[in-house]
C-alpha cells in the first residue's frame, strides 16, 4: 500500500474555501517526485469558477516492497517454524485463537459493516445475517465442540490382531493456505480460517483483492488480535496469489471461479498438495404449482436478490417451471420484489450493487444478447455510474444463450418453461453439476425423484441457501461445483489427517504368521480370517472341514 501524508499549507492572499487556504497534498514516492497545479474553484450560485489561487499537488509516492515467491518462501517458512515448534496442536492455543476471532468480531462489528458497505453497498442487516453472525456462530460451536472433536475415534478390531486395540488420532495437517472471495469477503475468509485453526493448523490468508476494503481489515485485525507467529494475511492481486501458490502447502482452500480453480489445482499438483475448492455454478430452482406460492416468492427473492443482488455461488441461478403457471409466478415475483426493494428499486438502500465495472459490463452482455433482451418481463434498469442493475427476470430465454450457459452470478433471473415438472430433471442434468439445488413442491413423491435423480453439492426444498447455516450439514461441490467440504465439525475434519493408529501388547503373539508356512498354519491363517469359530476350532485340532 502507498504510504500518503497530507500537508496543509496555509496561504492568506488565497481567495476562496472558507479561511483564505490553498491546499498543497504531499504523498510520498521513494526517489519520483511530481508536482501539479490545479485552478482553484469558487462556489457560486450558478456552480463553480476558477480563480487565480492554484491547487499544488506534489507527489512522492513510497512504493511497498513486491511481494514475490522469495518473500512468499520466507512467509512459509516463518510461519512452518511457528507450526513445528507445536505451539499450535494445543488445545489451549487453539481455544484462545478462536476467542480473540470471536472478541474481534464483536468488538469490531461497525467496522466489518462499514467495510462490507463500501465494497458492495451491502446492507447493514444482510451483513450481519449473512457474514458477521455467521463467523460468530463458527466460532462458538468450535470452542463448544473442539474438546470432543480432539478425542481419538475408538476403532473396534479383529480377531488376527488380538489382543489389540485401535483408534483415528485427528493430527493437523501442517500449514494452510485459504484464498477467499469477494462475494462474502468476511465470512468466506474467516470461516475456513475458524476450521484450521481448530484442526490446529497455522494458517495463511489471502483476500479477495475485488473487495479492497474488507481486505484490508482484515489484514489490521488478523494483525492485531491473533498469533502472527502462526497466522498471516497476504494482500494484493494475481502477482500475489501466484507467489503463494508457488509455494508447498499442507492443504489449501480456494473459493471462486471454476477457471482460477483450474490453475490452483495444478499449482497444488507440483506438490502433491490436497485441495478444497468451493466453486459455483448454475443453481436451478424448480417451482410446482401446489405450493403456497407467497411463502416460495419471498424465499426465492431472500435466495436471489435479498442475498448479494445474485452474487452468490448458492444463490438461485434459474427457475423450473411449468408454461401453465410460469405467469402466475412471474406476477407473485414481481408483487414481492416491489413489496421488499419498492417501485424503484435502483434506489433501494436494502439490496447490494455489482461489485466492480467488469462484472456490470458481463452481466450487461448476458442480458443485452440477441435474442436475450427482448425477453425480460421485469426489470432491466442499470446505473453503470452506481454499478447497479434492477432486479431482472426474463421468460424462455433460448436455452444456448449466454445466460443458460454461464453462471450468471447477478440479478439476472431467468425463468424456463417445461410442460410437466419431471423434464426439469433433463435440463438439470444437461448442465454441469450446481453447488446447490431447489425444489418448491408439496409432492412428496416429486421430492424424493429429485433428491435421487439430481446430483448437486447441496440441496433444499421449499427453500433457498439456509442449508449452509444448518451446523451438521456439510458444505460442498461435486464436479465442476468443487471438491471437499467444510463448516462445523466437517471443517475441523477437512483440515485434519484422520492418523490409523492400532496398539498391541508383547502378549499373544503366535507362530503362526512367522516362516516356516507349514499347511496347518496355513489352514489356521485361513480360518482366522474368515472368522468362522469352528473353522478355527477344528483348525487348532487339526482337523479340516474339507
Amino acid at each position: 500500500m502507498e504510504s500518503i501524508t497530507f500537508q496543509l499549507l496555509r496561504d492568506h492572499s488565497a481567495v476562496g474555501f472558507g479561511a483564505n487556504r490553498a491546499f498543497s497534498y504531499r504523498f510520498t514516492r521513494k526517489s519520483n517526485q511530481t508536482r501539479v497545479s490545479f485552478p482553484k474553484l469558487i462556489r457560486t450560485s450558478s456552480g463553480f469558477r476558477s480563480c487565480s489561487a492554484t491547487l499544488s499537488l506534489i507527489v512522492e509516492v513510497e512504493e511497498k516492497p513486491k511481494f514475490d515467491a522469495d518473500k512468499a518462501a520466507l512467509l512459509v517458512k516463518e510461519v512452518r517454524k511457528s507450526f513445528n515448534s507445536g505451539k499450535t496442536r494445543s488445545y489451549e492455543w487453539r481455544v484462545s485463537q478462536l476467542k480473540s476471532i470471536e472478541k474481534m468480531v464483536e468488538e469490531k462489528e461497525m467496522e466489518i459493516t462499514e467495510a462490507l458497505y463500501k465494497d458492495l453497498s451491502k446492507p447493514a442487516f444482510e451483513a450481519f445475517i449473512s457474514e458477521i453472525s455467521q463467523v460468530k456462530s463458527s466460532c462458538k460451536l468450535a470452542l463448544k465442540e473442539l474438546s470432543s472433536w480432539m478425542i481419538p475415534e475408538k476403532v473396534k478390531t479383529s480377531l488376527t490382531t488380538y489382543p489389540s486395540s485401535a483408534e483415528i488420532v485427528s493430527e493437523p495437517l501442517g500449514v494452510v493456505l485459504v484464498i477467499s472471495t469477494w462475494n462474502f469477503p468476511f465470512l468466506l475468509s474467516l470461516d475456513p480460517v475458524i476450521g484450521a485453526i481448530s484442526a490446529g493448523n497455522a494458517v495463511v490468508l489471502k483476500p479477495s483483492e475485488i473487495a479492497p476494503a474488507t481486505s484490508l481489515l482484515l489484514s489490521n485485525l488478523v494483525q492485531e488480535y491473533l498469533d502472527n507467529s502462526a497466522i498471516r494475511v497476504v494482500e494484493g492481486a494475481v502477482d500475489e496469489t501466484t507467489a503463494l501458490l508457488a509455494q508447498k502447502w499442507d492443504k489449501i482452500l480456494y473459493t471462486g471461479s471454476a477457471r482460477v480453480a483450474r490453475i490452483v489445482m495444478a499449482a497444488a499438483a507440483k506438490h502433491l498438495t490436497p485441495v478444497i475448492l468451493e466453486l459455483g455454478g448454475k443453481c436451478p430452482a424448480v417451482v410446482d404449482s401446489n405450493i403456497d406460492i407467497q411463502v416460495a416468492v419471498r424465499r426465492i427473492i431472500a435466495g436471489k436478490w435479498a442475498c448479494n443482488n445474485g452474487q452468490a455461488c448458492i444463490g438461485v441461478d434459474y427457475i423450473i417451471t411449468t408454461n401453465a403457471f410460469a405467469p402466475k409466478l412471474i406476477h407473485s415475483l414481481r408483487h414481492g420484489l416491489e413489496q421488499f426493494f419498492g417501485k424503484d428499486p435502483m434506489k433501494s438502500k436494502d439490496i447490494s450493487r455489482i461489485v466492480s465495472s467488469s462484472h456490470f459490463a458481463r452481466l450487461v452482455k448476458l442480458l443485452d444478447e440477441e435474442n436475450v433482451s427482448d425477453k425480460v418481463v421485469f426489470g432491466g434498469q442499470r446505473d453503470e455510474n452506481q454499478l447497479k442493475i434492477a432486479p431482472t427476470i426474463l421468460l424462455d430465454v433460448p436455452e444456448d444463450s449466454l445466460i443458460m450457459q454461464e453462471e450468471i452470478f447477478g440479478p439476472l433471473m431467468p425463468i424456463y418453461t417445461v410442460e410437466n415438472l419431471e423434464d426439469s430433471f433433463e435440463v438439470i442434468n444437461s448442465k454441469q453439476k450446481p453447488l446447490a439445488a431447489y425444489l418448491f413442491t408439496n409432492d412428496e413423491q416429486l421430492k424424493k425423484d429429485f433428491v435421487q435423480n439430481i446430483s448437486s453439492g447441496g440441496m433444499l426444498i421449499n427453500d433457498t441457501i439456509i442449508h449452509v447455516a444448518t451446523e451438521g450439514l456439510p458444505f460442498g461441490g461435486v464436479g465442476e461445483s468443487g471438491m471437499g467440504s467444510y463448516h462445523g465439525k466437517f471443517s475441523f475434519d477437512a483440515f485434519s489427517h484422520k492418523k490409523a493408529v492400532l496398539y498391541r501388547s508383547f502378549a499373544g503373539d503366535t507362530s503362526i504368521r512367522y516362516p516356516p508356512y507349514t499347511p496347518e498354519k496355513q489352514r489356521l491363517l485361513k480360518a482366522l480370517i474368515s472368522g468362522n469359530i469352528i473353522s478355527i476350532i477344528l483348525a487348532l485340532i487339526g482337523w479340516s472341514r474339507d
